[in-house]
């Protein structure tokens, strides 16, 4: 999948806030190495997560965005410690019923197999 099939699937699928903050810690997960997508799906969700970054998220601003810019660009083990701990914090705040419900709507809409 491109990322014309992705911008695609964002015309017909309309994300909210929640969605963007799901996003935003997935790619967290990604640049973390904790993420047990396959790899085709790592690169679907990434690119969903620079389709969706300057959408306003209910939990997460700019500065998480800025941070993962930042972090793409230097995987340094200092970075790496720090993403580790962004990680973390996302995925303790965002609930687990949103982060499933975010999940399950994506392999049900066809952005990521089931």
């Amino acid at each position: 999948m491109t990322k014309n099939h992705v911008s695609q699937w964002l015309n017909a699928n309309s994300m909210g806030p929640d969605e963007v903050d799901c996003a935003t810690a997935v790619m967290l997960k990604i640049l973390d190495g904790k993420c047990k997508m396959p790899s085709e799906e790592k690169v679907i969700m990434a690119f969903l997560y620079e389709q969706l970054k300057n959408q306003p998220g209910k939990l997460f601003h700019n500065d998480i965005h800025q941070f993962i810019f930042i972090a793409r660009q230097d995987l340094s083990d200092k970075m790496r410690l720090c993403i580790y701990e962004k990680r973390v914090m996302a995925e303790t705040i965002i609930s687990r019923p949103v982060m499933k419900r975010f999940k399950a709507m994506i392999r049900q809409t066809g952005l990521i197999k089931n």
